[in-house]
């Protein structure tokens, strides 16, 4: 007889603890109709759909998070930075001009490309009819971008 109590009473807990836990984290979705006395109430939007960040676990944005770190660190681990990088005016060129093209601009171009007496090489974005655009530097040190005009 104890030990069918003990089986029910344990069931019965288990199915409470599971019914709450639905309750606590089941939020349903804001309605996102006209509110009765005012203008309309939007659900919010987030990339994954819209009403979903109320039903995340506890928890799930800082695994996402990591998750995502790991994947970079994982992608570049073989790649080293120095302290110096010793950027010089070509390696800024050819800098500039991947970014045009990792970008899909195919018609500006780098021009003005020149060492500075800071450290630093400046270039300029151009359209095709030599009109600056952009201006910038990079420190050779750290590769630090800075627009300059």
């Amino acid at each position: 007889m104890r030990k069918t109590v003990l089986a029910a009473v344990t069931a019965v807990s288990i199915a409470a603890v599971g019914g709450g836990a639905l309750i606590a984290y089941g939020q349903p979705a804001p309605p996102a109709g006209p509110a009765p006395n005012g203008p309309a109430i939007e659900a919010p939007q987030t990339p994954s759909g819209p009403g979903t960040q109320w039903q995340r676990r506890p928890g799930e944005w800082r695994q996402g998070m990591m998750r995502r770190r790991w994947m970079q660190a994982r992608t570049f681990g073989l790649l080293f930075r120095p302290a110096d990088r010793q950027l010089t005016p070509p390696d800024v060129q050819k800098i500039a001009e991947a970014f045009l093209l990792w970008n899909g601009n195919h018609t500006w171009k780098v021009i003005d490309v020149a060492p500075t007496s800071d450290g630093q090489v400046s270039f300029a974005y151009a359209a095709p009819d030599n009109t600056v655009i952009a201006r910038f530097s990079i420190d050779t040190k750290t590769g630090r971008l800075t627009r300059t005009g």
